[in-house]
Formats: C-alpha cells, sequence, structure tokens
C-alpha cells in the first residue's frame, strides 16, 4: 500500500506531454517557432517605439502650444474693455489740449504696446470683405467701386499670433438695387 503513494513513481509512470506533442507534430520545427515569435516580438518592439515617438512629439507640441495661447482667455476678456477705452478716447478727442485726454493717449499707447508684446495684431479691416477675419454687420449701397469693399470699422478685430481672437465686425458695401421700369 505503500508503493501506490510513492511520488516517485508516480512521476515515472506519467510521461511527459510536451515531449509527445512536440514529436507527434513534426510539421512545427522549434527553431521556426522560435524565430516567428523573435519576428513578432521584434515588430511589436518597433511599433510601440514609434508610438512613443510619436507621443513624445504631439505632448512636446501640445505643451508649446499651451504656452503660446496660455493668456487667450484673459485677452479675450480685455478686448470689451478695450472698447469702452476707444469710446472713451472719442469722447476726450473733442479737447485734445486738456489733461484728461493727454493721461488717456498715454493708457493707449501702454495698451497697444503691451497687445503688441502679447502676440496680439489687430485686424486688417482696408480692402475686401473676407468672413474668415470679418464680421459684416450691415451693408451699404456704393455705386462707385466694388461689392464686398469694407466701408468702415464698428468694432475692431484682432488675432492672437496667428489665432483669430475676435472678427473686426464691419460694414460692407453692396452694388445698388437696378432701377425698377428702367430703360431696355
Amino acid at each position: 500500500m505503500q508503493a501506490d503513494n510513492d511520488p516517485s513513481q508516480a512521476a515515472e509512470e506519467q510521461p511527459l506531454e510536451t515531449t509527445e506533442t512536440t514529436l507527434e507534430n513534426p510539421a512545427l520545427d522549434p527553431w521556426e517557432e522560435l524565430e516567428a515569435d523573435v519576428a513578432k516580438w521584434k515588430e511589436l518592439s518597433l511599433r510601440t517605439a514609434a508610438e512613443m515617438d510619436n507621443l513624445r512629439k504631439r505632448t512636446a507640441r501640445e505643451r508649446e502650444e499651451a504656452i503660446r495661447y496660455a493668456n487667450q482667455r484673459l485677452l479675450e476678456e480685455l478686448l470689451p474693455v478695450i472698447d469702452s477705452f476707444e469710446m472713451g478716447m472719442q469722447a476726450a478727442s473733442q479737447d485734445t489740449s486738456s489733461m484728461i485726454y493727454i493721461g488717456m493717449d498715454m493708457v493707449r499707447r501702454q495698451l497697444n504696446e503691451f497687445l503688441t508684446s502679447q502676440g496680439v495684431l489687430e485686424i486688417d479691416t482696408c480692402g475686401l470683405f473676407d468672413p474668415n477675419l470679418h464680421d459684416a454687420v450691415a451693408q451699404e449701397d456704393c455705386a462707385a467701386g466694388e461689392e464686398g469693399r469694407i466701408l468702415r470699422v464698428t468694432r475692431r478685430g484682432f488675432k492672437l499670433r496667428d489665432r483669430l481672437l475676435r472678427p473686426a465686425s464691419v460694414v460692407v458695401s453692396k452694388l445698388p438695387a437696378p432701377a425698377e421700369g428702367g430703360a431696355a
């Protein structure tokens, strides 16, 4: 009875399964399997390295962009304040020799220098209407000239480097409608 419980005898009686399966299936060469595994892992490591490189580049680009445009929200909220200040400048311009006007003009220059140092540029409003940069708030008949020309600016527009902060609000020319019942 003790012989039945001997673990060394039980191990000798059971054949190794891995050896039998390899011998039974001679189509699978162990070297070919190993080479296939090596190729698979090599391809996986190359893909992973490429993904990591792309991730590093994308992260660096996003970080650079975040730094470049970090003040965008602050500048967008500052623009209405600048608009109000410009209206005050127009009212004060009635007497350009007054100390109020001179002081406000100094502040305006400082504001413009600050905006320039932050990369803020005023949108050009000379020439033709561009829907990417301008917001047409009205159209006026204009016999002389071409249709779509900017006649005047109602609110200045700004860009932060190459990104639009606020479009310029403009009045655009249109050709007058032909008179009804005109000569044929």
